[in-house]
């Protein structure tokens, strides 16, 4: 899997905060960032070749 970088600017509270949550979860800060962007995107049916469920888990009315 090709990977692509970008630069983010955030508040550095914010950072300190992830960089605590990922030692927690034994990752990196970039691997943290990347789990939680790939959980939320999962969960709101945005990941490509992904079926967009409604909150009772069926299929929404705007994926047919």
């Amino acid at each position: 899997m090709a990977r692509e970088s970008f630069l983010l600017r955030t508040d550095p509270k914010i950072l300190n905060a992830l960089r605590r949550w990922a030692e927690d979860d034994l990752r990196s800060t970039n691997g943290q960032v990347d789990f939680i962007l790939r959980k939320a995107l999962r969960d709101a049916g945005r990941l490509p070749g992904k079926e967009k469920k409604s909150a009772k888990g069926r299929k929404s009315a705007d994926d047919e």
